[in-house]
């Protein structure tokens, strides 16, 4: 089994660690209702999308 030869130092670590995050989903606000959503999805309020109804509310 392969061992590493040098231990991997707190900065070197934090470093690659940088991009592993969470990141806040993309909301925006239906034309219709004016109710918060995710953004391309059906308005769970109202059931519209694109100004189209896709679920029966």
């Amino acid at each position: 089994m392969a061992v590493p030869f040098r231990r991997t130092s707190k900065t070197v670590k934090r470093k690659r660690r940088t991009h592993f995050k969470l990141t806040a989903p993309g909301i925006a606000t239906c034309p219709n209702c004016g109710e918060m959503k995710l953004s391309h999805r059906a308005c769970r309020n109202c059931g519209q999308y694109k100004g189209r109804v896709v679920i029966e509310a």
